[in-house]
Protein backbone atom coordinates (compact mmCIF):
# COMPACT_ATOMS: atom_id res chain seq x y z
CA UNK A 1 0.00 0.00 0.00
CA UNK A 2 1.67 3.14 -0.75
CA UNK A 3 2.12 6.07 1.66
CA UNK A 4 -0.49 8.26 0.41
CA UNK A 5 -3.37 5.68 0.73
CA UNK A 6 -2.14 4.59 4.49
CA UNK A 7 -2.74 7.79 5.50
CA UNK A 8 -6.41 7.98 3.93
CA UNK A 9 -6.81 4.92 5.33
CA UNK A 10 -5.93 5.82 8.86
CA UNK A 11 -7.47 9.44 8.24
CA UNK A 12 -10.59 7.19 7.95
CA UNK A 13 -10.58 6.70 11.67
CA UNK A 14 -9.81 10.22 12.97
CA UNK A 15 -13.17 11.61 14.27
CA UNK A 16 -14.11 8.39 15.84
CA UNK A 17 -10.96 8.23 18.08
CA UNK A 18 -10.58 11.44 18.82
CA UNK A 19 -14.42 11.30 20.57
CA UNK A 20 -12.78 8.07 22.42
CA UNK A 21 -9.83 9.53 23.23
CA UNK A 22 -12.16 12.62 24.68
CA UNK A 23 -14.29 10.50 26.68
CA UNK A 24 -11.13 8.61 27.88
CA UNK A 25 -9.36 12.62 28.52
CA UNK A 26 -11.84 15.19 29.05
CA UNK A 27 -10.24 17.63 26.77
CA UNK A 28 -10.24 18.52 23.61
CA UNK A 29 -7.56 19.94 22.69
CA UNK A 30 -5.12 16.77 24.26
CA UNK A 31 -8.05 14.20 22.51
CA UNK A 32 -6.68 15.48 19.45
CA UNK A 33 -3.08 15.01 20.56
CA UNK A 34 -3.49 12.21 21.58
CA UNK A 35 -4.83 10.84 18.27
CA UNK A 36 -2.26 12.58 16.31
CA UNK A 37 0.37 10.45 17.89
CA UNK A 38 -2.16 7.43 17.66
CA UNK A 39 -1.48 8.11 13.71
CA UNK A 40 2.20 8.93 14.35
CA UNK A 41 3.05 5.72 16.42
CA UNK A 42 0.35 3.82 13.37
CA UNK A 43 2.20 5.24 10.40
CA UNK A 44 5.67 4.42 11.69
CA UNK A 45 4.73 0.53 12.75
CA UNK A 46 2.15 -0.33 9.56
CA UNK A 47 5.14 -2.39 8.22
CA UNK A 48 4.26 -4.52 11.47
CA UNK A 49 0.76 -4.45 11.22
CA UNK A 50 0.14 -8.19 10.78
CA UNK A 51 -3.31 -8.17 9.91
CA UNK A 52 -4.89 -10.50 12.96
CA UNK A 53 -6.90 -7.85 13.92
CA UNK A 54 -9.12 -4.78 12.21
CA UNK A 55 -6.95 -1.82 11.34
CA UNK A 56 -9.75 -0.56 13.52
CA UNK A 57 -8.89 -2.73 16.64
CA UNK A 58 -5.08 -1.92 16.01
CA UNK A 59 -5.49 1.87 16.05
CA UNK A 60 -8.07 1.69 19.09
CA UNK A 61 -4.80 -0.55 21.03
CA UNK A 62 -2.72 2.73 20.08
CA UNK A 63 -5.06 5.05 21.54
CA UNK A 64 -5.87 3.43 24.34
CA UNK A 65 -1.97 3.09 25.51
CA UNK A 66 -1.41 6.75 24.92
CA UNK A 67 -4.59 7.90 26.76
CA UNK A 68 -3.48 5.53 29.84
CA UNK A 69 -0.04 6.98 29.61
CA UNK A 70 -1.59 10.42 30.06
CA UNK A 71 -4.29 9.40 32.63
CA UNK A 72 -1.35 7.62 34.97
CA UNK A 73 -0.09 11.45 35.45
CA UNK A 74 -2.96 11.55 37.20
CA UNK A 75 -4.78 14.35 35.37
CA UNK A 76 -8.16 14.00 35.95
CA UNK A 77 -10.45 16.56 34.69
CA UNK A 78 -13.12 17.97 36.30
CA UNK A 79 -15.82 20.57 37.01
CA UNK A 80 -16.42 23.49 39.36
CA UNK A 81 -19.28 21.56 41.44
CA UNK A 82 -16.85 18.40 41.71
CA UNK A 83 -14.31 20.33 43.55
CA UNK A 84 -15.90 22.90 45.82
CA UNK A 85 -19.55 23.79 47.25
CA UNK A 86 -22.22 25.99 45.79
CA UNK A 87 -21.28 29.71 46.95
CA UNK A 88 -23.62 32.13 48.54
CA UNK A 89 -23.70 35.29 45.97
CA UNK A 90 -22.66 37.16 49.11
CA UNK A 91 -19.96 35.69 49.35
CA UNK A 92 -18.75 34.80 46.03
CA UNK A 93 -14.92 35.81 44.72
CA UNK A 94 -13.28 34.29 41.56
CA UNK A 95 -10.46 32.28 41.99
CA UNK A 96 -8.98 31.20 38.91
CA UNK A 97 -7.51 27.38 38.57
CA UNK A 98 -5.10 26.11 35.85
CA UNK A 99 -6.01 24.84 32.47
CA UNK A 100 -5.68 21.25 33.48
CA UNK A 101 -7.68 21.45 36.49
CA UNK A 102 -11.29 21.68 34.02
CA UNK A 103 -13.17 19.39 31.92
CA UNK A 104 -13.58 21.02 28.27
CA UNK A 105 -16.32 21.42 25.84
CA UNK A 106 -15.94 20.28 22.52
CA UNK A 107 -17.66 20.74 19.00
CA UNK A 108 -19.51 17.34 18.04
CA UNK A 109 -17.78 17.77 14.76
CA UNK A 110 -14.65 17.30 16.26
CA UNK A 111 -15.93 13.83 18.47
CA UNK A 112 -18.62 12.41 16.50
CA UNK A 113 -18.84 10.82 13.10
CA UNK A 114 -21.62 11.98 10.42
CA UNK A 115 -24.29 9.42 10.73
CA UNK A 116 -27.86 9.84 8.64
CA UNK A 117 -29.76 8.29 11.17
CA UNK A 118 -30.93 10.81 14.10
CA UNK A 119 -31.88 8.16 16.99
CA UNK A 120 -28.40 7.29 16.47
CA UNK A 121 -26.90 10.80 16.56
CA UNK A 122 -28.78 11.01 19.48
CA UNK A 123 -27.49 8.21 21.49
CA UNK A 124 -23.75 9.33 20.33
CA UNK A 125 -24.74 12.49 21.49
CA UNK A 126 -25.43 11.37 25.04
CA UNK A 127 -22.21 10.00 25.69
CA UNK A 128 -20.55 13.27 24.99
CA UNK A 129 -22.79 15.21 27.29
CA UNK A 130 -20.64 17.54 30.56
CA UNK A 131 -22.76 15.27 32.70
CA UNK A 132 -21.73 12.03 32.01
CA UNK A 133 -18.51 13.05 31.01
CA UNK A 134 -18.25 14.29 34.20
CA UNK A 135 -19.30 11.00 35.76
CA UNK A 136 -16.85 9.27 33.45
CA UNK A 137 -13.77 11.18 35.09
CA UNK A 138 -14.42 9.34 38.66
CA UNK A 139 -13.51 5.93 37.14
CA UNK A 140 -10.03 4.85 37.33
CA UNK A 141 -8.21 4.96 33.91
CA UNK A 142 -8.91 1.44 32.40
CA UNK A 143 -12.37 1.19 34.15
CA UNK A 144 -13.00 4.07 31.80
CA UNK A 145 -11.86 2.44 28.82
CA UNK A 146 -13.39 -0.68 29.65
CA UNK A 147 -17.04 1.56 30.02
CA UNK A 148 -16.56 3.68 27.27
CA UNK A 149 -15.28 0.74 24.70
CA UNK A 150 -18.66 -1.85 25.95
CA UNK A 151 -21.46 0.39 26.58
CA UNK A 152 -20.78 3.53 24.48
CA UNK A 153 -18.89 2.06 21.05
CA UNK A 154 -20.51 -1.43 22.09
CA UNK A 155 -17.41 -3.70 21.18
CA UNK A 156 -17.72 -7.07 22.48
CA UNK A 157 -16.14 -8.31 25.97
CA UNK A 158 -13.58 -10.58 24.00
CA UNK A 159 -12.53 -7.57 21.59
CA UNK A 160 -11.79 -5.19 24.20
CA UNK A 161 -10.08 -8.32 26.55
CA UNK A 162 -8.09 -8.61 23.29
CA UNK A 163 -7.35 -4.85 23.18
CA UNK A 164 -6.15 -5.02 26.63
CA UNK A 165 -4.29 -7.57 26.63
CA UNK A 166 -6.26 -9.13 29.36
CA UNK A 167 -9.20 -11.73 29.96
CA UNK A 168 -12.66 -11.95 29.49
CA UNK A 169 -13.60 -12.20 33.07
CA UNK A 170 -11.21 -9.19 34.03
CA UNK A 171 -13.04 -7.23 31.61
CA UNK A 172 -16.15 -7.79 32.83
CA UNK A 173 -15.53 -7.05 36.70
CA UNK A 174 -14.10 -4.09 35.28
CA UNK A 175 -17.13 -3.20 33.35
CA UNK A 176 -19.17 -4.45 36.92
CA UNK A 177 -17.18 -1.97 39.31
CA UNK A 178 -17.74 1.10 37.19
CA UNK A 179 -21.09 0.53 36.15
CA UNK A 180 -20.99 0.48 40.13
CA UNK A 181 -19.10 3.98 40.35
CA UNK A 182 -21.11 5.68 37.94
CA UNK A 183 -24.55 4.64 39.59
CA UNK A 184 -22.85 6.21 42.91
CA UNK A 185 -22.78 9.61 41.05
CA UNK A 186 -24.90 8.96 38.54
CA UNK A 187 -24.98 11.50 35.62
CA UNK A 188 -28.25 13.90 35.34
CA UNK A 189 -30.34 12.99 32.46
CA UNK A 190 -29.69 16.47 30.55
CA UNK A 191 -31.23 16.54 27.19
CA UNK A 192 -29.58 16.51 23.81
CA UNK A 193 -30.05 18.94 21.10
CA UNK A 194 -32.58 18.33 18.90
CA UNK A 195 -33.70 20.73 16.49
CA UNK A 196 -36.86 18.61 15.78
CA UNK A 197 -38.02 19.40 19.22
CA UNK A 198 -40.60 22.10 19.32
CA UNK A 199 -40.11 22.30 22.80
CA UNK A 200 -36.69 22.78 22.91
CA UNK A 201 -36.62 25.16 20.12
CA UNK A 202 -39.07 27.41 22.13
CA UNK A 203 -37.28 27.10 25.76
CA UNK A 204 -34.14 28.21 23.95
CA UNK A 205 -35.80 31.09 22.00
CA UNK A 206 -37.24 32.56 24.88
CA UNK A 207 -33.67 31.53 26.67
CA UNK A 208 -32.07 34.07 24.23
CA UNK A 209 -34.74 36.81 24.45
CA UNK A 210 -34.79 37.16 28.37
CA UNK A 211 -30.90 36.79 28.11
CA UNK A 212 -30.15 39.32 25.60
CA UNK A 213 -33.24 41.54 26.80
CA UNK A 214 -31.69 41.10 30.87
CA UNK A 215 -34.71 40.04 31.79
CA UNK A 216 -34.55 38.62 35.17
CA UNK A 217 -37.89 37.84 35.96
CA UNK A 218 -37.97 35.93 32.29
CA UNK A 219 -34.96 33.97 33.07
CA UNK A 220 -36.04 32.78 36.17
CA UNK A 221 -39.36 31.44 34.83
CA UNK A 222 -37.27 29.43 32.93
CA UNK A 223 -34.68 27.79 35.54
CA UNK A 224 -34.73 25.18 37.47
CA UNK A 225 -34.85 25.71 41.33
CA UNK A 226 -31.61 24.42 41.90
CA UNK A 227 -30.16 25.29 38.10
CA UNK A 228 -26.53 25.51 38.47
CA UNK A 229 -24.06 28.56 37.06
CA UNK A 230 -20.32 27.88 36.50
CA UNK A 231 -18.09 29.76 34.58
CA UNK A 232 -14.50 27.90 34.50
CA UNK A 233 -11.74 28.60 34.71
CA UNK A 234 -13.25 29.86 38.02
CA UNK A 235 -13.98 27.14 40.58
CA UNK A 236 -17.08 29.39 41.68
CA UNK A 237 -20.48 28.27 41.27
CA UNK A 238 -23.98 29.06 42.22
CA UNK A 239 -27.32 27.56 42.88
CA UNK A 240 -30.52 28.67 42.54
CA UNK A 241 -32.62 31.31 41.13
CA UNK A 242 -31.75 34.08 43.80
CA UNK A 243 -27.94 33.46 43.62
CA UNK A 244 -27.97 33.52 40.04
CA UNK A 245 -30.11 36.18 39.45
CA UNK A 246 -28.16 38.35 42.07
CA UNK A 247 -24.91 37.39 40.27
CA UNK A 248 -26.38 38.20 37.06
CA UNK A 249 -27.38 41.81 38.73
CA UNK A 250 -24.05 42.57 40.58
CA UNK A 251 -20.76 41.56 39.14
CA UNK A 252 -22.51 40.11 36.36
CA UNK A 253 -24.23 43.03 35.67
CA UNK A 254 -21.78 43.61 32.68
CA UNK A 255 -23.20 40.98 30.52
CA UNK A 256 -26.21 43.38 30.07
CA UNK A 257 -26.71 44.42 26.49
CA UNK A 258 -24.94 40.86 25.06
CA UNK A 259 -25.38 38.84 22.21
CA UNK A 260 -25.95 35.32 22.09
CA UNK A 261 -25.41 33.08 18.63
CA UNK A 262 -26.65 29.30 18.93
CA UNK A 263 -24.41 26.75 18.34
CA UNK A 264 -24.20 22.67 19.92
CA UNK A 265 -21.32 21.90 21.74
CA UNK A 266 -21.18 18.30 24.01
CA UNK A 267 -23.97 17.29 22.69
CA UNK A 268 -26.39 19.69 24.04
CA UNK A 269 -27.36 23.56 23.20
CA UNK A 270 -24.66 25.90 23.31
CA UNK A 271 -24.51 29.63 22.39
CA UNK A 272 -21.51 31.92 21.73
CA UNK A 273 -21.97 34.44 24.16
CA UNK A 274 -20.50 38.24 22.37
CA UNK A 275 -20.19 41.06 25.19
CA UNK A 276 -20.46 44.70 23.98
CA UNK A 277 -17.39 45.98 22.98
CA UNK A 278 -17.22 49.78 24.12
CA UNK A 279 -15.25 50.31 20.45
CA UNK A 280 -18.52 49.51 19.29
CA UNK A 281 -20.02 45.77 18.27
CA UNK A 282 -19.67 42.82 20.34
CA UNK A 283 -16.74 40.79 21.70
CA UNK A 284 -16.45 37.11 22.63
CA UNK A 285 -16.70 36.38 26.26
CA UNK A 286 -17.63 32.70 27.05
CA UNK A 287 -19.05 30.19 25.05
CA UNK A 288 -22.22 28.78 27.21
CA UNK A 289 -23.39 25.15 27.57
CA UNK A 290 -26.66 24.76 28.65
CA UNK A 291 -27.97 22.02 30.31
CA UNK A 292 -32.11 21.32 30.12
CA UNK A 293 -34.09 18.63 32.41
CA UNK A 294 -37.61 18.60 31.95
CA UNK A 295 -38.49 21.18 29.82
CA UNK A 296 -36.24 23.69 32.50
CA UNK A 297 -32.41 25.12 32.23
CA UNK A 298 -30.35 22.91 35.01
CA UNK A 299 -27.05 24.16 34.44
CA UNK A 300 -25.46 27.12 32.54
CA UNK A 301 -21.79 26.15 31.90
CA UNK A 302 -20.03 29.69 30.80
CA UNK A 303 -16.54 28.60 29.53
CA UNK A 304 -14.45 31.89 29.22
CA UNK A 305 -11.11 31.01 27.87
CA UNK A 306 -12.75 32.25 24.41
CA UNK A 307 -9.07 32.05 22.77
CA UNK A 308 -9.10 28.99 22.83
CA UNK A 309 -12.94 28.10 23.00
CA UNK A 310 -13.84 30.53 19.64
CA UNK A 311 -11.42 29.05 17.21
CA UNK A 312 -12.56 25.66 18.23
CA UNK A 313 -15.75 26.32 16.87
CA UNK A 314 -14.91 28.11 13.98
CA UNK A 315 -16.75 31.39 15.58
CA UNK A 316 -15.85 34.52 14.61
CA UNK A 317 -14.07 36.81 16.67
CA UNK A 318 -16.41 39.40 16.69
CA UNK A 319 -19.45 40.61 15.61
CA UNK A 320 -21.07 43.97 14.10
CA UNK A 321 -23.27 45.96 16.10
Amino acid sequence: MSGVAVQDRLEEYRTELTGYCYRMLGSAFEAEDAVQDTMVRAWRSIDSFEGRSSLRSWLYRIATNVCLDALNAGNRRARPMDLTAPTPVAQARLNARPELTWLEPVPDGRVLPSVADPAETAVSRETVRLAFMAALQHLPPKQRAVLILREVLAWKASEVAELLGTSVASVNSALQRARATLAESAPADTAVADPLDEEQKQLLERYVAAFEGYDMEALTALLHEDATLSMPPYDLWLQGHDDIVGWMLGVGEVCRGSRLVPVVANGTPAFAHYHPDPEGGFSPWALMVIEIVDGKVSGITSFLDVKRWFPLFDLPDRLEA
